[in-house]
């Protein structure tokens, strides 16, 4: 599989162009469990996922491990503002599954933005739609009951409902493990 090719398939780049891209990219795999990026940690590299379910989790103020986000095949895993500020993260990232990653460093990134013009308008426009999604989840998390979430989730990332724990979904939704159990009940017996 040529992710790589396939992921920047939409630029209007030249082929030495995209081999430049490629090349800056290396192949990893994680381990079920094991930690991409740990709170502390400045975020050098991001990833393309080739395959795989990770999660992003930090603690609450009372020590409670919240999920804030999952990414799964063909998304970048990033923790945007340790990658960008060069700051340490509050934020783990975290293998759910055993997963391969193709992993570009932050000063590879850099070069790439300032050199390729149509590199650096594919990050402004991930941007843009990531940061849609999050206003669009915030927005639900206020608006909107946990059945409508779980559904929109159901119909989003089906590979989540199939793989992710249970726990880290419902503290996706900001509910409890139970009020999950009860919607999912719910759900199968059409109440």
């Amino acid at each position: 599989m040529d992710l790589i090719g396939t992921f920047y398939r939409d630029l209007a780049i030249t082929p030495d162009e995209l081999n430049s891209i490629k090349e800056k990219h290396q192949a990893i795999t994680i381990k079920k469990g094991e930690f991409i990026l740990s709170k502390g940690q400045v975020a050098n590299p991001y990833y393309l996922i080739e395959y795989g379910l990770t999660r992003s989790f930090l603690h609450d103020y009372e020590g409670n491990e919240v999920t804030i986000g999952f990414c799964s095949d063909n998304d970048v895993v990033i923790e945007v503002a340790s990658f960008f500020q060069r700051t340490p993260t509050v934020e783990n990232i975290q293998a759910l599954t055993d997963t391969k990653l193709w992993k570009i460093r932050f000063e590879d990134h850099q070069e790439l933005f300032h050199r390729i013009p149509e590199f650096r308008e594919w990050g402004r426009s991930w941007m843009a739609t990531e940061l849609v999604h999050s206003k669009n989840r915030a927005i639900a998390m206020i608006t909107e009951p946990a059945t409508s979430r779980y559904l929109r989730l159901i119909k989003e990332k089906p590979i989540l409902i199939q793989q992710a724990p249970l726990k880290h979904i419902a503290s996706y939704l900001g509910i409890t493990d139970t009020s999950l159990s009860r919607i999912r009940k719910e759900i199968v017996h059409g109440n």
